[in-house]
């Protein structure tokens, strides 16, 4: 079975992918009337499931009104314990390592991923497990925040696969990992 991990995600121009405080009201900062998924549609039709970070899970839900996703989700905490009742059947909490953490999402039968959360992104690149990075950038200069990306342990080089601008000021760029 071919298995894919794809990270859909927003970057201000400097690389961060929230404010030094988490604050992430600057990803809104261009309007968008006509509410454009700026390709979450697509992704979501690709993908199995999605593996996110305790701290992007917290935040989903800070959000507050009707779960956002369809797909099941795969919370990757050491501390959490429970998730909210109404979201029992939708989360699924895991602890370990990526690879102890890819092979149980894998045995219950998810292969196509999108990976979520800041370390949760890092850690997943630290063990060379993206095969596809689709960044969105936001025309902004927040100067401090939360990184995209951290210290690798090797090399990893992508090739362009394409890029596109929404909005007439978002682009998109996507890069597949070259193996």
């Amino acid at each position: 079975m071919k298995r894919k991990n794809i990270v859909f995600i927003a970057k201000s121009l400097d690389g961060f992918i929230a404010g030094k405080n988490n604050e992430l009201d600057w990803l809104e900062m261009i309007p968008n009337p006509e509410h454009n998924d700026l390709g979450f549609d697509s992704l979501m039709n690709e993908i199995d499931a999605i593996v996110m970070g305790k701290t992007t899970f917290e935040t989903v839900l800070d959000f507050g009104g009707e779960w956002p996703y369809k797909k099941h989700i795969f919370v990757l905490s050491n501390s959490l314990k429970t998730v909210p009742e109404n979201l029992q059947e939708k989360v699924t909490l895991l602890k370990g390592t990526v690879q102890e953490i890819l092979k149980t999402i894998h045995v219950k039968g998810f292969y196509n991923l999108y990976i979520d959360g800041g370390k949760t992104v890092q850690n997943f690149l630290k063990e060379d497990l993206i095969d596809e990075l689709r960044m969105t950038t936001i025309p902004v200069l927040l100067g401090e925040g939360i990184s995209l990306f951290d210290t690798l342990p090797k090399l990893l080089e992508f090739s362009h696969v394409k890029t596109e601008v929404f909005l007439g000021q978002l682009v998109q760029s996507s890069y597949g990992r070259k193996r």
